[in-house]
């Protein structure tokens, strides 16, 4: 099998890692890929040459660039899309599937790309919080950037970035139908929650309750929080069989220290390490 990927990023490199491990070759756009998305000529080849393709590219004030430039030679092939939850908006902490209305939110630019997406056929994959090495509360926990927001009833849903790999293969292998699909844990839960957990691992006390005035936060940090829900995975665990391997974020965190602690000890022989992407 043969998969071209548009943004070679922080979730896509580990499709990538996962599926060379399974003798898939894989080609990217973007510096890590190697691929210049502007070489029309190039990237035409190689949606010629490619099975599957899965773009992790988002949207910018003028739409969405792959389906600008490349949409008219995208269909005949298998579709995959990372989108985000964000498309859903507020719901007031309340449960969120993928038969719900989307357009709502503050990120209208996504919605219409995962729409368009979607009419072309494409497994659309709706993603929420990503965490992850490098990149999660026990990281900023470190380094005295996490924040406690004083917002009572505020939930979150949050996904690590393996069983994004995870989601998309399990679609990719079951031959899952077009639509959308909600990848995320089972448990959402508040921020404050889970960097009182990471604090807790590392034996530090946790950053002070502060309002969001208080924290300091950008404005993309707010609108984080000015959106509350709950999203609901069950759609693709009854289409491809899937299931995340961190249920939560303590197996989560739990895993990534532990990981942690083993780079600093050196490598273990219990734990590969991943294949790396061909480009």
């Amino acid at each position: 099998m043969r998969l071209l990927i548009f943004g070679l990023g922080y979730s896509a490199q580990r499709i990538a890692a996962q599926l060379c491990a399974r003798h898939w070759q894989v080609r990217a756009t973007g510096s890590a890929g190697g691929l210049a998305f502007e070489d029309a000529v190039a990237v035409r080849e190689a949606l010629a040459w490619a099975s599957h393709v899965l773009s992790s590219v988002p949207p910018g004030e003028e739409g969405d660039p792959v389906l600008a430039r490349y949409g008219d030679a995208l269909r005949g092939r298998w579709l995959g899309y990372l989108s985000s939850t964000g498309v859903y908006g507020d719901t007031g902490g309340a449960w969120v599937d993928e038969s719900a209305p989307i357009g709502g939110g503050r990120r209208p630019a996504r919605s219409e790309a995962d729409a368009r997406w979607r009419g072309l056929g494409a497994r659309v994959f709706r993603l929420p919080g990503i965490y992850g090495p490098g990149r999660s509360p026990l990281d900023r926990a470190r380094a005295g950037t996490a924040h406690r927001i004083d917002l009572p009833g505020q939930v979150f849903s949050r996904v690590h970035v393996e069983d994004i790999a995870g989601g998309v293969i399990a679609a990719l292998e079951a031959d899952a139908p077009p639509g959308a699909y909600n990848l995320a844990d089972d448990e959402p839960a508040s921020q404050n929650a889970v960097v009182e957990h990471a604090c807790r691992l590392l034996g530090i006390p946790p950053p002070p309750l502060q309002t969001l005035d208080e924290a300091g936060l950008s404005p993309q940090a707010r609108g984080f929080y000015a959106e509350n829900r709950r999203v609901a995975n069950g759609k693709l665990k009854r289409a491809a069989g899937w299931a995340p391997l961190f249920p939560s974020y303590r197996e989560g965190l739990a895993s990534l220290l532990w990981d942690s602690r083993g780079d600093a000890e050196g490598p273990r022989s219990s734990h590969p390490s991943s294949s790396s992407p061909r480009t």
